[in-house]
């Protein structure tokens, strides 16, 4: 029997994945909220889209027999999203989009920020080579009444 991970293929966002992004989206990150227990800080990604700047990066996508089940964007120097549809969680998508940019980004090093309290997204990222680098306080895009503690994560290699 094939593993999720043989079936999984990697491809460029193309206009017709919108509405599965916003699906996947807007399930996984009411997960990483609630891992992060600011639950109050949700925007749907339709409405985030835009001021977040979604589409300056590079987006590629994770599919199972053609579904979209997962996405990253990402510049030469930034993970920047990264989210898998929760129905698929724990079966190595979120690995293997992080590996995807790894191997598709050249400057060193490459960064990515998690929410403190999102257990699982630290793991992945330290499974993949990222060291927390250091821990900042912000706000939240979109609901900036929100603070927030990121931990900023670097892969050097």
């Amino acid at each position: 029997m094939e593993s999720v991970i043989e079936s999984v293929n990697i491809r460029s966002y193309e206009e017709k994945d919108w509405n599965r992004l916003m699906e996947v989206h807007d399930a996984a990150r009411m997960e990483e909220l609630h891992w992060a227990k600011c639950e109050c800080a949700f925007v749907p990604l339709k409405e985030k889209v835009i001021r977040e700047r979604l589409f300056q990066y590079e987006i590629c996508v994770a599919c199972i027999q053609e579904k979209v089940v997962g996405f990253c964007a990402y510049s030469q120097d930034e993970l920047a999203w990264l989210y898998v549809d929760p129905a698929y969680a724990h079966q190595g998508i979120g690995r293997t989009l992080s590996n995807y940019v790894i191997e598709h980004t050249s400057r060193r090093p490459l960064h990515v920020e998690v929410l403190a309290g999102n257990e699982p997204a630290r793991r992945l990222y330290e499974s993949c080579g990222f060291q927390l680098a250091k821990k900042a306080c912000g706000i939240m895009p979109g609901k900036e009444e929100v603070e927030v503690i990121v931990e900023c994560m670097e892969r050097n290699r």
